[in-house]
């Protein structure tokens, strides 16, 4: 059922330019028109990282429920978390228009949108309606563009909503908020660090509960940019990387036309170099520290793939544009095939299993 619902949608969107539809795809899931996911929950696809129990590790990224409109509806669709965001202190309107432009040739994205969303207050009120209700769900945090003070910023979503969150993404990797990549150089990450995580550790003692807190960076690193970061990240007492945002890259690209829109590519096109950066970031971090992998995932086969290169939980967005709804259904359904071809009893047991060959991928 899900499956022809899902073509029938993805054919009824694209009818609409990338924005118009995408703000369907929202009311759809808000009405509860889509069917939820009836995939059985396998146990071998279930994992504590960071504290936190996921019954599969599949996510959605950031960038789709920007205003924390849908989780719960998110979750149903088979997701094992979902991540709302990027939320700024202040609404604001976002770049201007048009700013998302599907690469259909390519499976890919291309947006400059711009942290446009509704502010702080009015994510926390939805967030704080569903404050009982089951699932994973993370806040992504951002500053605002014409924020005097981006770190203050930062350390004010932790404030606000650490109440409602399951955990925090520390997003420091669009490439749309000008200037905003440059908190990746290992100065302003440390500082940035310091103050994000001394506002947790305050919280915390409040609330009886420490939040979680994963750092997103930008697939567009030197291998310098990532020493910096895995330096950083190892220094502070931080839960995790999400690895890794949208590209400045074109390589590859079939649609020259669309390729020379100005924003972040994200899509089929970025699974490679998105993984082989996961790798070089697991072997610089160790073992121990969680890492969510990022880019270019629309298969059971690519989860699979991610999880080889280093990665402990995988997240997706931009393929769903061109799979339509029924995509996590689709890749749940084929992870237990997968395992049972590689005869393990968890997919934790392949994590690694490939890091030294994406690894030694060049940049």
């Amino acid at each position: 059922m899900i499956g022809r619902f899902s073509d029938l949608a993805r054919q009824g969107l694209f009818l609409f330019d990338p924005e118009t539809a995408h703000g369907l795809s929202i009311a759809a899931l808000k009405s509860g028109v889509v069917p939820a996911c009836r995939v059985p929950r396998d146990p071998r696809l279930a994992q504590t990282i960071a504290g936190i129990r996921f019954e599969n590790p599949l996510g959605m990224a950031a960038g789709y429920d920007k205003n924390a409109e849908v989780p719960d509806a998110l979750l149903k669709l088979g997701f094992g978390f979902a991540e709302i965001g990027t939320v700024t202190p202040k609404p604001q309107a976002g770049n201007d228009k048009p700013r998302i432009f599907r690469l259909t040739a390519d499976r890919a994205v291309i947006n400059r949108l711009g942290f446009n969303n509704e502010g702080h207050d009015a994510a926390l009120a939805r967030l704080s309606a569903r404050r009982n209700a089951p699932g994973v769900v993370g806040v992504n945090i951002g500053a605002n563009k014409d924020s005097a003070d981006r770190v203050a910023d930062y350390v004010l979503g932790i404030r606000k909503f650490y109440a409602v969150a399951t955990y925090f993404t520390v997003n420091i990797s669009s490439p749309n908020t000008p200037g905003l990549r440059d908190l990746q150089a290992r100065e302003s990450l440390r500082g940035l660090l310091e103050a994000v995580l001394a506002a947790r550790a305050e919280e915390a003692v409040r609330h009886g509960r420490s939040v979680p807190v994963f750092l997103k960076i930008a697939p567009d690193l030197a291998e310098e940019g990532l020493d910096d970061v895995a330096a950083e990240a190892l220094d502070h007492p931080l839960d995790g990387l999400i690895v890794s945002n949208t590209t400045l890259s074109r390589d590859g690209l079939s649609d020259r036309a669309q390729a020379g829109e100005a924003g972040g590519l994200s899509g089929a096109p970025l699974f490679k170099r998105s993984t082989a950066v996961l790798a070089k970031m697991r072997k610089r971090v160790g073992p121990a520290l969680p890492i969510v992998g990022v880019g270019g995932v629309g298969s059971a086969e690519d989860v699979l793939e991610k999880i080889r290169a280093g990665a402990d939980l995988v997240q997706l967005y931009s393929c769903m544009v061109y799979e339509g709804p029924g995509l996590p259904a689709r890749i749940l359904r084929g992870l237990p095939r997968l395992l049972d071809a590689e005869k393990v009893s968890s997919i934790r047991d392949l994590r690694d299993t490939a890091v030294d060959r994406w690894a030694g991928e060049k940049l």
